[in-house]
Protein backbone atom coordinates (compact mmCIF):
# COMPACT_ATOMS: atom_id res chain seq x y z
CA UNK A 1 0.00 0.00 0.00
CA UNK A 2 1.22 3.49 -1.03
CA UNK A 3 0.87 4.92 2.42
CA UNK A 4 2.24 7.92 4.16
CA UNK A 5 1.93 6.77 7.52
CA UNK A 6 3.84 2.93 6.77
CA UNK A 7 6.69 5.01 4.22
CA UNK A 8 7.18 7.45 7.60
CA UNK A 9 7.29 3.68 9.34
CA UNK A 10 9.85 2.29 7.36
CA UNK A 11 11.96 5.51 7.76
CA UNK A 12 12.16 5.52 11.29
CA UNK A 13 14.75 8.34 12.25
CA UNK A 14 14.96 9.22 8.44
CA UNK A 15 11.14 10.40 8.54
CA UNK A 16 12.14 14.39 8.74
CA UNK A 17 13.43 13.75 4.93
CA UNK A 18 9.43 14.09 4.17
CA UNK A 19 9.55 17.22 5.74
CA UNK A 20 11.86 19.19 4.34
CA UNK A 21 11.36 22.07 2.74
CA UNK A 22 14.09 23.01 -0.34
CA UNK A 23 15.13 26.89 -0.30
CA UNK A 24 17.95 26.11 -3.16
CA UNK A 25 16.67 25.97 -6.77
CA UNK A 26 13.22 26.23 -6.93
CA UNK A 27 10.57 23.11 -7.53
CA UNK A 28 8.75 25.48 -10.51
CA UNK A 29 12.25 25.44 -12.54
CA UNK A 30 12.08 21.91 -12.84
CA UNK A 31 10.98 19.75 -15.61
CA UNK A 32 9.25 17.43 -13.19
CA UNK A 33 8.30 13.65 -13.97
CA UNK A 34 4.55 12.64 -15.08
CA UNK A 35 1.99 11.27 -16.78
CA UNK A 36 2.83 13.10 -19.72
CA UNK A 37 6.60 13.78 -19.62
CA UNK A 38 7.10 11.49 -22.69
CA UNK A 39 4.62 13.70 -25.05
CA UNK A 40 5.29 17.19 -23.15
CA UNK A 41 8.96 16.98 -22.60
CA UNK A 42 11.29 14.31 -24.13
CA UNK A 43 9.19 14.23 -27.77
CA UNK A 44 10.98 17.64 -28.09
CA UNK A 45 14.43 16.29 -28.40
CA UNK A 46 15.81 15.03 -31.56
CA UNK A 47 15.07 11.19 -30.69
CA UNK A 48 13.27 9.60 -33.75
CA UNK A 49 9.90 7.91 -33.29
CA UNK A 50 11.21 4.40 -32.03
CA UNK A 51 13.34 5.95 -29.22
CA UNK A 52 10.25 7.72 -28.02
CA UNK A 53 7.67 4.69 -28.39
CA UNK A 54 10.92 2.57 -26.52
CA UNK A 55 10.95 5.08 -23.61
CA UNK A 56 7.26 5.28 -23.31
CA UNK A 57 6.99 1.37 -22.98
CA UNK A 58 9.35 1.73 -20.64
CA UNK A 59 7.26 4.25 -18.65
CA UNK A 60 3.98 1.82 -19.44
CA UNK A 61 5.50 -1.06 -17.86
CA UNK A 62 5.19 -1.98 -14.16
CA UNK A 63 3.65 -0.46 -10.85
CA UNK A 64 4.26 3.21 -12.16
CA UNK A 65 2.99 2.59 -15.44
CA UNK A 66 1.72 6.13 -16.29
CA UNK A 67 3.10 7.92 -13.45
CA UNK A 68 6.28 9.27 -15.38
CA UNK A 69 8.36 7.51 -12.68
CA UNK A 70 10.58 4.96 -13.16
CA UNK A 71 11.63 1.47 -11.03
CA UNK A 72 14.42 -0.55 -12.68
CA UNK A 73 15.94 -3.60 -11.58
CA UNK A 74 19.78 -4.00 -12.35
CA UNK A 75 21.57 -7.18 -12.33
CA UNK A 76 25.36 -6.35 -13.95
CA UNK A 77 27.27 -6.65 -10.55
CA UNK A 78 28.43 -10.55 -11.14
CA UNK A 79 30.86 -9.01 -13.42
CA UNK A 80 33.43 -6.52 -11.53
CA UNK A 81 32.63 -7.83 -7.85
CA UNK A 82 32.29 -11.50 -9.17
CA UNK A 83 29.29 -13.69 -9.53
CA UNK A 84 30.30 -15.72 -6.26
CA UNK A 85 30.09 -12.14 -4.04
CA UNK A 86 26.64 -10.88 -5.83
CA UNK A 87 24.86 -14.28 -5.80
CA UNK A 88 26.09 -16.57 -3.17
CA UNK A 89 23.64 -14.89 -0.82
CA UNK A 90 20.86 -15.73 -3.37
CA UNK A 91 22.37 -18.70 -5.36
CA UNK A 92 18.96 -18.68 -7.67
CA UNK A 93 20.65 -15.83 -8.93
CA UNK A 94 22.78 -17.34 -10.85
CA UNK A 95 19.89 -18.68 -13.58
CA UNK A 96 19.24 -15.53 -15.22
CA UNK A 97 15.51 -16.19 -15.74
CA UNK A 98 15.36 -15.47 -11.99
CA UNK A 99 16.76 -12.53 -12.34
CA UNK A 100 13.98 -11.42 -15.09
CA UNK A 101 11.05 -13.05 -13.10
CA UNK A 102 12.10 -10.94 -9.88
CA UNK A 103 11.93 -8.08 -12.04
CA UNK A 104 8.49 -8.63 -13.46
CA UNK A 105 7.19 -9.84 -10.06
CA UNK A 106 8.61 -6.95 -8.59
CA UNK A 107 6.24 -4.47 -10.76
CA UNK A 108 9.61 -2.76 -12.59
CA UNK A 109 9.54 -0.80 -15.48
CA UNK A 110 12.72 -2.44 -16.78
CA UNK A 111 15.20 -5.28 -16.22
CA UNK A 112 18.95 -4.29 -16.56
CA UNK A 113 21.63 -6.95 -17.08
CA UNK A 114 24.54 -8.17 -19.25
CA UNK A 115 24.53 -9.27 -23.07
CA UNK A 116 24.49 -13.04 -21.83
CA UNK A 117 22.45 -12.67 -18.97
CA UNK A 118 19.52 -11.29 -21.15
CA UNK A 119 20.76 -12.83 -24.22
CA UNK A 120 20.32 -16.38 -22.55
CA UNK A 121 16.35 -15.79 -22.15
CA UNK A 122 15.83 -13.16 -24.18
CA UNK A 123 13.17 -15.10 -27.00
CA UNK A 124 10.78 -15.93 -23.27
CA UNK A 125 11.42 -12.63 -21.76
CA UNK A 126 12.35 -9.79 -24.26
CA UNK A 127 8.65 -8.96 -25.53
CA UNK A 128 7.28 -9.01 -21.62
CA UNK A 129 9.29 -6.29 -20.02
CA UNK A 130 11.66 -3.80 -21.54
CA UNK A 131 15.53 -4.97 -21.47
CA UNK A 132 18.36 -2.78 -21.41
CA UNK A 133 21.48 -4.30 -21.65
CA UNK A 134 24.78 -2.71 -20.15
CA UNK A 135 27.42 -2.94 -22.70
CA UNK A 136 30.46 -1.95 -20.57
CA UNK A 137 32.25 -3.43 -17.50
CA UNK A 138 34.90 -3.66 -15.29
CA UNK A 139 36.16 -6.99 -14.18
CA UNK A 140 38.18 -7.56 -11.39
CA UNK A 141 39.62 -11.19 -12.36
CA UNK A 142 42.44 -9.70 -13.89
CA UNK A 143 45.19 -9.26 -11.74
CA UNK A 144 46.54 -6.62 -10.09
CA UNK A 145 42.84 -5.24 -10.24
CA UNK A 146 42.50 -1.96 -12.51
CA UNK A 147 39.27 0.34 -12.85
CA UNK A 148 38.31 0.98 -16.26
CA UNK A 149 35.40 0.28 -18.37
CA UNK A 150 35.43 -2.24 -21.23
CA UNK A 151 33.22 -3.22 -24.31
CA UNK A 152 31.34 -6.70 -24.06
CA UNK A 153 29.76 -6.45 -26.93
CA UNK A 154 28.48 -4.20 -29.39
CA UNK A 155 25.02 -2.46 -30.03
CA UNK A 156 23.69 -4.34 -32.75
CA UNK A 157 23.64 -7.59 -30.21
CA UNK A 158 21.40 -5.40 -28.24
CA UNK A 159 19.23 -4.63 -30.83
CA UNK A 160 19.21 -8.50 -32.40
CA UNK A 161 18.32 -9.83 -28.64
CA UNK A 162 14.90 -7.23 -28.75
CA UNK A 163 16.29 -4.45 -26.30
CA UNK A 164 14.69 -1.35 -25.50
CA UNK A 165 17.54 0.41 -24.34
CA UNK A 166 21.30 0.20 -23.75
CA UNK A 167 23.00 1.20 -20.49
CA UNK A 168 26.62 2.24 -20.00
CA UNK A 169 29.50 3.38 -17.32
CA UNK A 170 31.67 6.25 -17.78
CA UNK A 171 34.09 6.95 -14.84
CA UNK A 172 34.51 10.32 -14.95
CA UNK A 173 37.90 11.86 -13.74
CA UNK A 174 39.78 8.50 -14.19
CA UNK A 175 42.73 8.46 -16.46
CA UNK A 176 40.56 6.62 -18.97
CA UNK A 177 37.43 8.76 -18.66
CA UNK A 178 38.35 10.30 -22.23
CA UNK A 179 38.24 7.15 -24.64
CA UNK A 180 35.42 5.86 -22.39
CA UNK A 181 33.08 9.11 -23.29
CA UNK A 182 34.59 8.34 -27.29
CA UNK A 183 33.31 5.09 -27.04
CA UNK A 184 30.04 5.57 -25.22
CA UNK A 185 29.14 8.34 -27.09
CA UNK A 186 29.40 7.04 -30.63
CA UNK A 187 27.63 3.15 -29.19
CA UNK A 188 24.63 5.87 -27.85
CA UNK A 189 24.87 7.09 -31.42
CA UNK A 190 24.07 3.35 -32.99
CA UNK A 191 21.46 3.00 -30.39
CA UNK A 192 19.68 5.83 -31.33
CA UNK A 193 19.97 5.20 -35.00
CA UNK A 194 18.53 1.94 -34.14
CA UNK A 195 15.52 3.39 -31.71
CA UNK A 196 17.02 2.17 -28.69
CA UNK A 197 16.80 4.88 -25.58
CA UNK A 198 20.21 5.41 -23.68
CA UNK A 199 21.04 5.02 -19.78
CA UNK A 200 24.84 6.06 -18.47
CA UNK A 201 26.10 5.31 -15.06
CA UNK A 202 27.22 8.71 -14.53
CA UNK A 203 30.25 7.78 -11.65
CA UNK A 204 32.88 9.89 -10.39
CA UNK A 205 36.33 7.52 -9.83
CA UNK A 206 39.46 8.71 -8.92
CA UNK A 207 41.43 7.94 -5.94
CA UNK A 208 42.75 11.17 -5.96
CA UNK A 209 39.14 12.47 -5.22
CA UNK A 210 39.74 10.80 -2.21
CA UNK A 211 40.99 13.66 0.16
CA UNK A 212 41.71 14.03 3.46
CA UNK A 213 38.58 16.43 3.69
CA UNK A 214 35.30 13.73 2.18
CA UNK A 215 35.36 11.18 -0.65
CA UNK A 216 34.55 13.49 -3.44
CA UNK A 217 34.27 10.86 -6.04
CA UNK A 218 30.45 11.18 -3.90
CA UNK A 219 30.23 14.87 -3.83
CA UNK A 220 26.98 16.83 -4.68
CA UNK A 221 29.24 19.17 -7.14
CA UNK A 222 31.37 16.14 -8.85
CA UNK A 223 28.53 13.77 -9.46
CA UNK A 224 26.49 16.81 -11.11
CA UNK A 225 29.26 17.95 -13.13
CA UNK A 226 29.39 14.07 -14.46
CA UNK A 227 25.87 14.63 -15.01
CA UNK A 228 26.30 17.31 -16.85
CA UNK A 229 28.05 15.34 -19.18
CA UNK A 230 26.51 12.61 -19.25
CA UNK A 231 23.71 14.47 -20.89
CA UNK A 232 25.54 16.11 -23.19
CA UNK A 233 26.59 12.77 -24.82
CA UNK A 234 22.88 12.20 -25.39
CA UNK A 235 21.84 10.00 -22.08
CA UNK A 236 18.18 9.33 -22.40
CA UNK A 237 18.63 8.99 -18.27
CA UNK A 238 21.21 9.45 -16.07
CA UNK A 239 21.55 6.76 -13.15
CA UNK A 240 23.96 8.86 -10.27
CA UNK A 241 24.94 7.97 -6.72
CA UNK A 242 23.33 10.07 -3.53
CA UNK A 243 25.87 12.85 -2.97
CA UNK A 244 27.32 12.40 0.49
CA UNK A 245 29.71 15.28 0.72
CA UNK A 246 30.01 18.68 -1.44
CA UNK A 247 32.62 21.10 -2.00
CA UNK A 248 35.17 18.95 -4.48
CA UNK A 249 36.08 21.83 -6.58
CA UNK A 250 37.22 23.87 -3.52
CA UNK A 251 38.96 21.21 -1.47
CA UNK A 252 42.69 22.68 -0.79
CA UNK A 253 44.02 19.15 -1.91
CA UNK A 254 42.50 19.66 -5.07
CA UNK A 255 43.74 23.45 -5.78
CA UNK A 256 43.90 24.66 -8.82
CA UNK A 257 42.10 21.59 -9.92
CA UNK A 258 38.56 22.28 -12.12
CA UNK A 259 36.30 25.63 -12.40
CA UNK A 260 33.06 26.51 -10.22
CA UNK A 261 31.47 29.74 -8.61
CA UNK A 262 30.67 30.67 -4.96
CA UNK A 263 26.78 30.71 -5.87
CA UNK A 264 27.08 26.48 -6.39
CA UNK A 265 27.53 26.40 -2.36
CA UNK A 266 25.91 29.66 -1.01
CA UNK A 267 22.62 29.36 -3.50
CA UNK A 268 21.98 26.53 -5.46
CA UNK A 269 23.22 23.52 -2.61
CA UNK A 270 23.20 22.80 0.75
CA UNK A 271 24.35 20.82 3.66
CA UNK A 272 20.75 18.91 2.66
CA UNK A 273 20.98 15.69 1.20
CA UNK A 274 17.90 16.21 -1.27
CA UNK A 275 18.91 19.85 -1.77
CA UNK A 276 22.19 18.25 -3.56
CA UNK A 277 20.18 15.94 -4.71
CA UNK A 278 18.15 18.21 -6.65
CA UNK A 279 21.68 19.98 -7.83
CA UNK A 280 22.40 16.94 -9.69
CA UNK A 281 18.88 16.92 -11.56
CA UNK A 282 19.88 20.48 -12.45
CA UNK A 283 22.68 19.40 -14.11
CA UNK A 284 20.46 16.86 -16.16
CA UNK A 285 19.07 19.98 -17.99
CA UNK A 286 16.70 20.56 -15.42
CA UNK A 287 15.28 17.87 -15.59
CA UNK A 288 14.74 17.28 -19.34
CA UNK A 289 16.66 14.17 -18.75
CA UNK A 290 15.81 12.13 -16.14
CA UNK A 291 17.74 11.27 -12.93
CA UNK A 292 17.65 8.00 -11.33
CA UNK A 293 19.45 7.05 -7.89
CA UNK A 294 21.38 3.93 -7.36
CA UNK A 295 20.07 2.17 -4.35
CA UNK A 296 23.51 1.15 -3.45
CA UNK A 297 25.08 -2.22 -1.41
CA UNK A 298 22.83 -4.34 1.09
CA UNK A 299 22.89 -4.09 4.54
CA UNK A 300 20.89 -4.44 7.59
CA UNK A 301 18.38 -1.73 6.71
CA UNK A 302 17.61 -2.62 3.55
CA UNK A 303 13.90 -1.63 3.15
CA UNK A 304 14.43 1.72 5.46
CA UNK A 305 17.67 2.49 3.56
CA UNK A 306 15.85 2.04 0.10
CA UNK A 307 12.31 4.07 0.86
CA UNK A 308 15.05 6.82 2.18
CA UNK A 309 16.71 6.77 -1.33
CA UNK A 310 13.45 7.06 -3.10
CA UNK A 311 12.27 9.82 -0.98
CA UNK A 312 15.29 11.92 -1.46
CA UNK A 313 15.74 10.81 -5.58
CA UNK A 314 11.58 11.94 -6.02
CA UNK A 315 11.16 14.67 -3.57
CA UNK A 316 14.39 16.27 -5.44
CA UNK A 317 12.60 16.18 -8.68
CA UNK A 318 14.56 12.57 -9.74
CA UNK A 319 12.86 9.94 -12.16
CA UNK A 320 12.91 6.98 -9.79
CA UNK A 321 15.43 3.90 -8.87
CA UNK A 322 17.60 1.52 -9.94
CA UNK A 323 18.09 -1.02 -7.37
CA UNK A 324 19.65 -3.69 -7.44
CA UNK A 325 21.94 -6.10 -4.62
CA UNK A 326 19.02 -4.97 -2.01
CA UNK A 327 16.77 -6.67 -4.13
CA UNK A 328 18.21 -9.69 -5.38
CA UNK A 329 20.43 -10.78 -2.41
CA UNK A 330 17.53 -12.03 -0.10
CA UNK A 331 14.93 -14.32 -1.11
CA UNK A 332 12.11 -13.52 -4.22
CA UNK A 333 9.12 -12.81 -1.92
CA UNK A 334 11.20 -10.50 0.24
CA UNK A 335 12.98 -9.07 -2.97
CA UNK A 336 9.60 -8.31 -4.34
CA UNK A 337 8.40 -6.61 -1.33
CA UNK A 338 11.75 -4.35 -1.34
CA UNK A 339 10.52 -3.59 -4.50
CA UNK A 340 7.47 -2.40 -4.17
CA UNK A 341 8.08 -0.51 -0.72
CA UNK A 342 10.54 1.55 -3.12
CA UNK A 343 7.83 1.59 -5.82
CA UNK A 344 4.88 2.69 -3.13
CA UNK A 345 7.31 5.97 -2.54
CA UNK A 346 6.36 7.37 -5.90
CA UNK A 347 2.79 6.19 -6.21
CA UNK A 348 2.47 7.95 -2.68
CA UNK A 349 0.84 11.71 -3.27
CA UNK A 350 1.88 12.56 0.09
CA UNK A 351 5.42 12.54 -0.73
CA UNK A 352 5.51 15.76 -2.52
CA UNK A 353 8.45 17.79 -4.55
CA UNK A 354 10.31 19.46 -1.61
Amino acid sequence: MNDIRRIRELLGDKAGLLDHQSKTIAASSLHLPGPRYIDDIFSQTDRTPRVIGAMQRMMDTGRLAGTGYVSILPVDQGIEHSAGASFAPHPAMFDPENIVKLAIEGGCSAVASTFGVLGSVARRYAHKIPFIVKINHNEFLSYPNTYDQTLFGNVRQCFDMGAAGIGATIYWGSPESRRQLQEISEAFAEAHELGLFTVLWCYVRNNAFKTANADHNLSADLSSQANHLGVTIQADIIKQKLPESNGGYNDPALKGWGKTHKKVYTELTSDHVIDQTRYQVANCYMGRIGLINSGGASGENDFSDAVATAVINKRAGGMGLISGRKAFQRPMKEGVDLLHAIQDVYLCKDVTIA
